[in-house]
């Protein structure tokens, strides 16, 4: 018997949308690093044949590109078997007008409407601004003139704010950040429970923290704590599967997301979708889950939360910025892996550069360079790290290019 996709209800919508989402942030790449077409369109159209109905994309995405494939692979009818998902680029928007610029170069790129659009990557500054420009109005224009459907935002902040956005606008839907390593990160459990809670359907990225829930058979054995989890369980299953399977496990989860990035990784999505169901794992799958979670905790170095209370920093420093991507790069080993590499080399680094930003009224988050050993930060971490002790490490890290094994020993 052939196994088909399983949906689930996207709250007040009434939409049966499936269990796995295709996330196109993560699109095969060619030699030059562009977007191989003729892979991603064949991917995402696998995917769509074999049950997958929601889309997921961004302006950003791939340097502008990914919107433009994606437009591609929805041509030859498969555009009405889907709902398709982007985002405004709110640190882009520098006045109310922006807000709709953005929106037609995007609609020209996908060569249609979205169905959900949502405000990407909020954060409690990106509120501020959706408050002081009325960005709603817009929003709500767009859907009462049925260029849009549904309106939503994604997520990056710790649970109080998340808390906030919830509570300040009827939403669609949002999107966040989710996984069984980052059940206490950001949103969390309990912003996923609180959504449900205000009957808020959820949509999950990074089910699979970018690759490093699912390390290759051949790489087990760099991870020995990982591997004998997997060994002594009685249950066999691959990593991302299990991965897939806690979240598509909860009641609360709409869509898992995937970003992938090869026809093999859709090929075992869509099985593992197909084997997915609410309150579906045992007691020992549940306690394999938090073992491996243990287990992957013991490649950290900063037990960092990013609960954010000691943000602020004076000098401009972003702190659990800083501290995610030393825990990645204390993972990932001294490879300098480019994507961690890609976002510090985004933070500002001086503070002419920091001031500049200021006055231009743009966006920003510090490096560890901006630093200055204040110490301001010590007395608000509820955790007790030593806040200035780290960052002078990660300094040496990603500015001196020191390896991480020999600073964090």
């Amino acid at each position: 018997m052939v196994k088909i996709m399983k949906y689930r209800k996207l709250g007040s919508t009434g939409l049966e949308i499936s269990a796995l989402g295709f996330g196109a942030m993560r699109l095969p790449l060619d030699k030059q690093f562009k977007i191989n077409e003729e892979e991603a369109i064949k991917m995402i159209r696998y995917a769509i044949d074999h049950g997958v109905n929601y889309i997921d994309t961004a302006y950003t995405y791939h340097n502008g590109q990914s919107e433009v494939l994606v437009g591609k692979a929805l041509k030859d009818g498969y555009r009405e078997k889907v709902y398709l998902t982007t985002k405004s680029p709110l640190w882009l928007v520098k006045k109310k007008e922006d807000f709709n610029v953005l929106f037609n170069e995007q609609v020209e790129r996908l060569q249609t409407n979205p169905d959900f659009y949502f405000f990407h990557g909020l954060r409690k500054e990106r509120l501020e601004k959706i408050k002081k420009l009325n960005l709603i109005e817009n929003m709500e224009a767009l859907r009462a003139n049925g260029i849009i459907k549904y309106i939503g935002f994604s997520f990056h902040d710790s649970f109080e704010v998340f808390k906030e956005i919830i509570d300040f606008y009827p939403w669609n839907c949002c999107q966040i950040q989710h996984n069984y390593l980052d059940i206490e990160f950001q949103a969390g459990t309990k912003g996923l429970k609180y959504a449900a809670s205000k009957k808020m359907p959820v949509i999950i990225m990074e089910p699979i923290r970018g690759g490093m829930l699912a390390i290759p058979e051949h790489k087990l054995d760099t991870r020995p704590e990982i591997a004998n989890v997997l060994k002594k369980s009685r249950v066999k299953r691959s990593m991302a599967d299990w991965a897939l399977q806690f979240l598509w496990n909860q009641p609360e989860v709409s869509v898992v997301l995937s970003g992938m990035s090869t026809m093999q990784q859709v090929i075992e999505n869509v099985e593992s979708a197909n084997n997915s169901g609410i309150n579906n794992l045992s007691k020992e799958e549940l306690q394999t889950i938090s073992e491996l979670r243990d287990a992957f905790k013991k490649y950290g170095v900063v037990s960092c939360t990013n609960c954010g209370y000691c943000m602020p920093c004076p000098n401009g420093v972003s702190i659990p910025m800083v501290f995610n991507l030393l825990n990645q790069t204390a993972y990932w080993g001294d490879s300098r892996n480019p994507r961690i590499m890609y976002f510090y080399n985004r933070l500002v680094k001086t503070p002419d550069e920091l001031e500049k930003k200021k006055a231009e009224g743009d966006e920003f988050e510090g490096a560890a360079a901006l630093c200055i050993q204040c110490g301001e930060c010590l007395d608000k971490c509820p955790q007790q790290i030593n806040i200035p002790d780290i960052i002078e490490k990660a300094n040496l890290i990603f500015k001196e290019g020191k390896k991480i094994s020999d600073v964090l020993k």
